[in-house]
């Protein structure tokens, strides 16, 4: 049984897909902390042959409340203005009438509920891909929650008889091969092959790590289907995550500054096992 676990994200980026595609089981970690100016709302899309970030605005968003506990604000006239802006961006693109009714029926639902928001966004997606993995809620798992971090991704595993977990690239400071090995599962990282999913965006030069709105835009889903399997599964020996535990200082606080498959800096503040 084939496990990942991530924070539910608003038209993510393709690895976050393939993670999806590699796994039997997708857990939404919907009962952790919102993370402001993350990845969970918003996204970015090509607009003039540039990166545009797009967000989903929220109702009184803070950082001490869970993301299950989040909602959205936002009203008709926002999803108006959001709708037009992907239309005036992609209405040239080759998939764009075949795209946008799955595009409008996403944000014109009208759930409040952020996760309940992103879940029906990524099984309309999942839908139009023909991809079966089964999604899961984090908060619906009987488990223990007193525990965080890396002993908490186990936990769910064990729960769910995992055998494997799969998690993104830039996890790999954060998770010990040795605490899944003992508890009779292995640890992968998803790697993307970035120079793989490249592909025409109108006429200008290829930019990348956009919002799946701008590969689902611009290729048919045979293709796409095909650049969800560009990636590896990589571990990491042993002795190597031992000596990182050992550099991260055991078990004090650490804040790490990874290079994570998105090609971009995420800072985690993290208490190391």
């Amino acid at each position: 049984m084939k496990v990942a676990v991530m924070q539910p994200y608003l038209f993510p980026y393709i690895g976050y897909w393939q993670l999806i595609g590699a796994v039997d089981k997708f857990v939404i970690l919907d009962d952790v902390n919102f993370i402001k100016r993350g990845y969970i709302n918003r996204n970015s899309i090509l607009i003039n042959h540039k990166p545009f970030m797009f967000s989903v605005p929220i109702k009184s968003a803070s950082q001490n409340r869970l993301i299950m506990d989040t909602k959205l604000n936002f009203d008709e006239r926002d999803r108006q203005i959001f709708l037009a802006r992907i239309e005036n961006a992609y209405k040239k693109a080759l998939m764009f009438e075949k795209v946008m009714p799955y595009i409008e029926r996403i944000i014109k639902n009208e759930d409040d509920d952020l996760t309940d928001f992103i879940e029906y966004s990524l099984k309309e997606i999942m839908s139009y891909l023909n991809m079966h993995t089964l999604l899961l809620r984090s908060s619906q798992i009987d488990k223990d929650n007193s525990l965080s971090a890396s002993k908490r991704i186990v936990e769910i595993c064990r729960r769910l008889n995992a055998d494997v977990y799969i998690n993104p690239s830039g996890g790999r400071a954060l998770y010990r091969a040795e605490e899944f090995a003992e508890n009779d599962m292995k640890l992968y990282f998803l790697d993307t092959r970035f120079n793989k999913v490249e592909y025409k965006q109108f006429n200008g030069e290829f930019v990348s790590n956009l919002s799946i709105i701008d590969i689902l835009m611009f290729n048919k889903v045979r293709k796409i289907q095909d650049m969800l399997k560009e990636y590896d599964l990589n571990t990491i020996p042993v002795k190597q995550t031992t000596m990182n535990n050992i550099l991260n200082g055991g078990g004090s606080s650490v804040k790490l500054k990874v290079y994570s498959a998105e090609e971009r800096y995420y800072e985690f503040q993290t208490q190391c096992a």
